[in-house]
């Protein structure tokens, strides 16, 4: 399974890590990725958080804690 992170800058401004081809995509704005409190799986239930593909995935891949240090690794990017 691969993902694809996606923050979203503004417009046509994105940071972006993973394939193209990912299995699954997480997308979310970086107003709510920067926030101190910011949990995806939480963001998700929200609405804030979008993600493309097989929910079963999603859900599993909430639970492991990687998207939490992958996207605040691309809202720490300049």
């Amino acid at each position: 399974m691969s993902v694809q992170y996606r923050v979203v800058v503004a417009k046509k401004d994105e940071r972006v890590d993973g394939p193209d081809d990912a299995d699954i995509v997480i997308t979310v704005p970086i107003v709510d990725a920067a926030a101190d409190d910011f949990d995806p799986s939480v963001a998700f239930m929200r609405g804030k958080l979008k993600a493309v593909g097989d929910s079963g995935e999603v859900l599993a891949l909430f639970k492991s804690g990687a998207p939490k240090s992958a996207i605040a690794a691309l809202v720490a990017t300049a």
